[in-house]
Protein backbone atom coordinates (compact mmCIF):
# COMPACT_ATOMS: atom_id res chain seq x y z
CA UNK A 1 0.00 0.00 0.00
CA UNK A 2 3.01 2.44 0.77
CA UNK A 3 4.39 1.48 -2.81
CA UNK A 4 1.06 2.41 -4.56
CA UNK A 5 1.35 6.08 -2.70
CA UNK A 6 5.12 6.91 -3.34
CA UNK A 7 4.25 6.16 -7.23
CA UNK A 8 1.35 8.33 -7.52
CA UNK A 9 1.59 12.00 -8.60
CA UNK A 10 1.54 14.90 -5.73
CA UNK A 11 -1.20 16.32 -6.78
CA UNK A 12 0.31 19.73 -5.16
CA UNK A 13 3.34 20.32 -6.97
CA UNK A 14 1.38 21.59 -10.37
CA UNK A 15 -0.97 24.10 -8.51
CA UNK A 16 2.27 25.10 -6.83
CA UNK A 17 4.64 25.37 -9.57
CA UNK A 18 1.68 27.26 -11.12
CA UNK A 19 1.79 29.76 -8.05
CA UNK A 20 5.36 30.16 -7.93
CA UNK A 21 5.45 30.99 -11.81
CA UNK A 22 2.14 33.59 -11.19
CA UNK A 23 4.70 34.84 -8.50
CA UNK A 24 7.65 35.29 -10.56
CA UNK A 25 5.50 36.97 -13.77
CA UNK A 26 4.62 39.56 -11.04
CA UNK A 27 7.70 40.23 -9.84
CA UNK A 28 8.81 40.31 -13.76
CA UNK A 29 6.05 42.82 -14.18
CA UNK A 30 6.72 45.04 -11.11
CA UNK A 31 10.11 45.13 -12.19
CA UNK A 32 10.05 46.18 -15.39
CA UNK A 33 7.60 49.01 -14.13
CA UNK A 34 10.11 50.21 -11.98
CA UNK A 35 12.38 50.39 -14.91
CA UNK A 36 11.19 51.73 -17.48
CA UNK A 37 8.96 54.66 -15.94
CA UNK A 38 12.42 55.57 -13.99
CA UNK A 39 14.19 55.81 -17.01
CA UNK A 40 11.57 57.59 -18.77
CA UNK A 41 11.45 60.54 -15.32
CA UNK A 42 14.65 60.90 -15.28
CA UNK A 43 15.69 61.39 -18.67
CA UNK A 44 13.13 64.26 -18.94
CA UNK A 45 14.26 65.50 -15.40
CA UNK A 46 17.95 66.02 -17.15
CA UNK A 47 16.03 68.10 -19.62
CA UNK A 48 15.13 70.25 -16.47
CA UNK A 49 11.53 69.75 -16.91
CA UNK A 50 9.34 71.02 -14.04
CA UNK A 51 7.51 68.93 -11.69
CA UNK A 52 3.91 69.19 -13.48
CA UNK A 53 6.31 67.58 -16.47
CA UNK A 54 6.99 65.10 -14.69
CA UNK A 55 3.58 63.86 -13.01
CA UNK A 56 2.38 64.10 -17.17
CA UNK A 57 5.02 61.59 -18.18
CA UNK A 58 5.63 59.47 -15.26
CA UNK A 59 1.50 59.25 -16.02
CA UNK A 60 1.56 58.34 -19.30
CA UNK A 61 4.62 56.03 -19.20
CA UNK A 62 2.45 54.25 -16.44
CA UNK A 63 -0.49 53.79 -18.01
CA UNK A 64 0.91 53.13 -21.55
CA UNK A 65 3.13 50.40 -19.82
CA UNK A 66 0.60 49.01 -17.44
CA UNK A 67 -1.85 48.75 -20.67
CA UNK A 68 0.76 46.76 -22.87
CA UNK A 69 1.91 44.50 -20.31
CA UNK A 70 -1.49 43.98 -20.16
CA UNK A 71 -2.41 43.12 -24.11
CA UNK A 72 0.67 40.80 -24.66
CA UNK A 73 -0.13 38.74 -21.84
CA UNK A 74 -3.79 38.50 -22.82
CA UNK A 75 -2.70 37.59 -26.14
CA UNK A 76 0.41 35.23 -24.88
CA UNK A 77 -2.19 33.51 -22.73
CA UNK A 78 -5.05 33.23 -25.00
CA UNK A 79 -2.66 31.06 -26.80
CA UNK A 80 -1.66 28.93 -24.72
CA UNK A 81 -5.16 28.78 -23.46
CA UNK A 82 -6.67 27.79 -26.80
CA UNK A 83 -3.59 25.05 -26.84
CA UNK A 84 -4.24 23.77 -23.05
CA UNK A 85 -7.87 23.52 -24.41
CA UNK A 86 -7.55 21.77 -27.89
CA UNK A 87 -4.85 18.94 -26.13
CA UNK A 88 -7.76 18.34 -23.25
CA UNK A 89 -10.37 17.65 -26.17
CA UNK A 90 -7.90 15.60 -28.02
CA UNK A 91 -6.87 13.32 -25.01
CA UNK A 92 -10.86 13.23 -23.66
CA UNK A 93 -11.38 11.72 -27.08
CA UNK A 94 -9.10 9.15 -27.10
CA UNK A 95 -10.28 7.96 -23.99
CA UNK A 96 -13.60 7.60 -25.34
CA UNK A 97 -12.39 5.86 -27.77
CA UNK A 98 -9.42 4.13 -27.29
CA UNK A 99 -9.48 3.71 -23.62
CA UNK A 100 -7.56 0.39 -23.18
CA UNK A 101 -4.43 1.89 -25.16
CA UNK A 102 -5.05 5.04 -23.03
CA UNK A 103 -4.69 2.96 -19.85
CA UNK A 104 -1.55 1.05 -21.26
CA UNK A 105 -0.07 4.27 -22.45
CA UNK A 106 -0.52 5.74 -18.90
CA UNK A 107 0.93 2.78 -17.38
CA UNK A 108 3.79 3.11 -19.45
CA UNK A 109 4.74 6.39 -18.25
CA UNK A 110 4.72 5.32 -14.51
CA UNK A 111 7.12 2.30 -15.65
CA UNK A 112 9.35 4.55 -16.88
CA UNK A 113 9.03 7.10 -13.70
CA UNK A 114 10.71 3.76 -12.29
CA UNK A 115 7.75 1.89 -11.02
CA UNK A 116 7.04 -1.95 -11.78
CA UNK A 117 4.70 -2.93 -13.98
CA UNK A 118 2.02 -5.10 -11.84
CA UNK A 119 2.32 -1.86 -9.61
CA UNK A 120 2.11 0.51 -13.10
CA UNK A 121 -0.67 -1.14 -13.95
CA UNK A 122 -2.69 -0.98 -10.38
CA UNK A 123 -1.62 3.24 -10.70
CA UNK A 124 -3.04 3.76 -13.79
CA UNK A 125 -6.10 1.49 -12.94
CA UNK A 126 -6.80 3.35 -9.74
CA UNK A 127 -5.91 6.86 -11.29
CA UNK A 128 -8.16 5.99 -14.23
CA UNK A 129 -11.24 4.97 -12.28
CA UNK A 130 -10.92 8.14 -10.41
CA UNK A 131 -10.35 10.65 -12.74
CA UNK A 132 -9.43 9.43 -16.24
CA UNK A 133 -9.07 13.02 -17.82
CA UNK A 134 -7.12 14.21 -14.55
CA UNK A 135 -5.04 11.20 -14.49
CA UNK A 136 -3.94 11.37 -18.34
CA UNK A 137 -3.49 15.21 -18.88
CA UNK A 138 -1.65 15.43 -16.15
CA UNK A 139 0.97 12.59 -16.92
CA UNK A 140 0.72 12.73 -20.20
CA UNK A 141 0.34 16.76 -20.86
CA UNK A 142 1.19 18.28 -17.47
CA UNK A 143 -2.38 20.05 -17.68
CA UNK A 144 -4.33 20.50 -15.03
CA UNK A 145 -7.95 20.07 -16.41
CA UNK A 146 -9.31 22.54 -13.58
CA UNK A 147 -6.53 25.58 -13.92
CA UNK A 148 -6.65 26.31 -17.58
CA UNK A 149 -5.19 29.49 -17.75
CA UNK A 150 -7.26 32.52 -17.28
CA UNK A 151 -6.34 35.43 -19.74
CA UNK A 152 -7.92 37.63 -18.18
CA UNK A 153 -6.72 37.04 -15.37
CA UNK A 154 -3.16 37.15 -16.54
CA UNK A 155 -3.92 40.53 -18.14
CA UNK A 156 -5.22 42.36 -14.66
CA UNK A 157 -2.10 40.88 -12.70
CA UNK A 158 0.36 41.81 -15.51
CA UNK A 159 -0.57 45.12 -15.46
CA UNK A 160 -1.38 45.74 -11.65
CA UNK A 161 2.25 44.30 -11.31
CA UNK A 162 3.67 46.95 -13.86
CA UNK A 163 1.75 49.85 -12.38
CA UNK A 164 2.67 48.71 -8.62
CA UNK A 165 6.00 48.99 -9.89
CA UNK A 166 6.20 52.03 -11.78
CA UNK A 167 4.26 54.10 -9.03
CA UNK A 168 7.57 54.05 -7.05
CA UNK A 169 9.75 56.20 -9.44
CA UNK A 170 6.78 58.56 -10.61
CA UNK A 171 5.68 59.49 -6.87
CA UNK A 172 9.67 59.57 -5.92
CA UNK A 173 10.13 62.27 -8.05
CA UNK A 174 7.06 64.29 -7.85
CA UNK A 175 6.85 64.56 -4.20
CA UNK A 176 10.11 65.54 -3.07
CA UNK A 177 11.61 68.76 -3.00
CA UNK A 178 12.46 69.60 -6.92
CA UNK A 179 16.08 70.00 -5.97
CA UNK A 180 16.31 66.56 -5.17
CA UNK A 181 13.73 64.66 -7.24
CA UNK A 182 16.20 63.07 -9.31
CA UNK A 183 18.02 61.39 -6.32
CA UNK A 184 15.56 60.46 -4.68
CA UNK A 185 13.81 58.47 -7.88
CA UNK A 186 17.41 57.14 -8.17
CA UNK A 187 17.52 55.80 -4.30
CA UNK A 188 13.80 54.62 -4.59
CA UNK A 189 14.42 52.85 -7.74
CA UNK A 190 17.40 51.46 -6.94
CA UNK A 191 15.79 50.21 -3.39
CA UNK A 192 13.06 48.70 -4.87
CA UNK A 193 15.25 46.54 -7.64
CA UNK A 194 17.46 45.43 -4.98
CA UNK A 195 13.83 44.12 -3.40
CA UNK A 196 12.36 42.61 -6.75
CA UNK A 197 15.85 41.20 -7.51
CA UNK A 198 16.03 39.48 -3.95
CA UNK A 199 12.35 38.10 -4.43
CA UNK A 200 13.20 36.47 -7.64
CA UNK A 201 16.42 34.81 -6.89
CA UNK A 202 14.17 33.27 -3.52
CA UNK A 203 11.61 32.40 -5.86
CA UNK A 204 13.78 30.46 -8.33
CA UNK A 205 16.23 29.50 -6.01
CA UNK A 206 19.10 31.46 -7.19
CA UNK A 207 21.71 32.60 -4.95
CA UNK A 208 20.68 35.50 -3.87
CA UNK A 209 24.01 38.65 -3.97
CA UNK A 210 24.19 37.99 -8.09
CA UNK A 211 20.56 38.24 -8.93
CA UNK A 212 20.75 41.52 -6.65
CA UNK A 213 23.65 43.36 -8.12
CA UNK A 214 22.16 42.31 -12.14
CA UNK A 215 18.36 43.86 -11.02
CA UNK A 216 20.14 46.67 -9.65
CA UNK A 217 23.35 47.30 -11.78
CA UNK A 218 20.46 47.18 -14.72
CA UNK A 219 17.97 49.76 -13.94
CA UNK A 220 20.88 52.26 -12.74
CA UNK A 221 22.38 52.39 -16.24
CA UNK A 222 18.80 52.71 -17.55
CA UNK A 223 18.68 55.78 -15.63
CA UNK A 224 21.26 57.25 -15.87
CA UNK A 225 21.49 56.57 -19.77
CA UNK A 226 18.37 58.25 -19.97
CA UNK A 227 19.25 61.31 -17.77
CA UNK A 228 22.16 62.02 -19.67
CA UNK A 229 20.22 61.68 -22.67
CA UNK A 230 18.00 64.20 -21.14
CA UNK A 231 20.56 66.67 -20.15
CA UNK A 232 21.92 66.63 -23.79
CA UNK A 233 19.00 67.43 -25.72
CA UNK A 234 17.37 69.20 -23.31
CA UNK A 235 19.74 72.07 -23.06
CA UNK A 236 19.59 72.04 -26.90
CA UNK A 237 23.10 70.52 -27.48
Amino acid sequence: MAETHAGEPDLHQGSLSSRLNWLRAGVLGANDGIVSVAALVVGVAGANAGRGTLLTVGAAGLVAGALSMAAGEYVSVSTQRDTQRALLDKERRELHELPEEELAELAAIYVEKGLSEPLARQVAQELTAHDALAAHADAELGIDPEEVVSPWQAAWASAAAFTLGALIPVLAIVLVPHAVAVVACFLAVLVALALTGAVGARLGGAPLPPAVLRTVLGGAVAMVATYGIGRVFGTGV
